[in-house]
């Protein structure tokens, strides 16, 4: 059964919204990273951004 054209707007949305969200991550990355004077890694990046940054980020978009 095809998908409904209201599921596929949806799902392109909620990508958007992953690519958004990784993209902060990304700068996120970059800032801490220059910072520690190293690579802290995507992983530290992504924790660190969603416990101290995500809910202020969803906020104002």
């Amino acid at each position: 059964m095809p998908e409904e054209p209201d599921d596929l707007s949806d799902e392109r949305s909620l990508y958007q919204e992953f690519l958004a969200e990784r993209e902060e991550i990304l700068k996120h990355k970059w800032i801490q990273s220059e910072e520690a004077g190293n690579d802290i890694g995507f992983e530290a990046a992504l924790v660190d951004w969603t416990v101290n940054h995500r809910a202020e980020w969803k906020k104002e978009r």
